[in-house]
């Protein structure tokens, strides 16, 4: 293995009424038990027990609600993308050495074994950010009700795992970029079009590979990007409803019954 990575743990929600935090009787999305435990507190347990992550720093629209212990927590922006730049630019982390791991409050189902496969992969040389998918077949075989969006590519699609490794200067330019297409995240075709027509063609037609997705969007963004094909179908399981909380717990409850 080799050094460690400083954590941020993006749990900022966007304005207005959350009805799953309501019907979950909690003040705050990321306070929503799975398992019995508060799904952010299931994030921080994993981060905290890793030998490979330092600080943890946990974004949220409301920092009055945690009492995080040794983590450092810091008031969310009006975006994913925002909160992560005023997060690196905090001292602790613009002065730090070291790369940094992006992951989410509701990746409740986040363990070692994700961890270690993907910090281990994310350290393979020559790239400015790492970020981590699962394919769709492995993902439908395990979970064939699980709904997720997926990016379609030629050999079949993949589905974001909300794991990223952020290795040099160079990768604040990929979160840049990804502030400028943060509004298409649920839109496949309109996120793909922001790297250009040819790629956009690429993509309608099915011809474009994940590597070649990834040597493309590098050009554009201007940092060197590379996928993380992660083995583990619930690593792709984040919690943003009702459906995905059920599955969670199905998942963990039968994780519990093995011997």
């Amino acid at each position: 293995m080799s050094g460690s990575y400083d954590a941020i743990v993006l749990a900022g929600r966007r304005p207005g009424e959350d009805p799953f935090a309501a019907a979950s009787h909690v003040e705050h999305r990321a306070l929503i038990p799975v398992g019995g435990k508060p799904m952010l507190e299931r994030v921080l347990a994993t981060l905290r027990g890793h030998p490979r992550i330092g600080s943890i720093h946990i974004s949220i629209d409301r920092p009055e609600l945690l009492d995080a212990g040794d983590a450092t927590i810091l008031r969310a922006a009006d975006s994913p993308s925002e909160s992560v730049l005023r997060a690196l630019e905090t001292p602790a982390l613009a002065a730090a050495a070291r790369p940094v791991l992006l992951t989410t409050a509701d990746h409740a189902l986040l363990d070692h074994e994700i961890l270690d496969y993907f910090l281990e992969a994310a350290d393979a040389p020559g790239a400015d950010i790492a970020v981590g998918l699962v394919r769709e077949q492995a993902l439908r075989a395990a979970f064939p009700d699980a709904q997720r969006t997926y990016l379609r590519l030629r050999g079949g699609g993949v589905s974001g795992a909300n794991l990223f490794a952020l290795h040099t200067p160079e990768a604040r330019r990929a979160v840049e970029f990804w502030r400028r297409v943060e509004a298409e995240r649920k839109h496949p075709w309109r996120l793909v079009s922001a790297f250009g027509p040819l790629t956009l063609g690429l993509f309608a037609l099915r011809l474009l590979s994940l590597e070649g997705a990834f040597g493309r969007a590098s050009r554009v963004i201007g940092a060197r990007a590379q996928p993380v094909d992660l083995p583990f179908a619930r690593a792709a399981i984040d919690i943003d409803k009702p459906a995905d909380l059920e599955l969670a717990e199905r998942i963990l409850a039968q994780r519990a019954a093995q011997p």
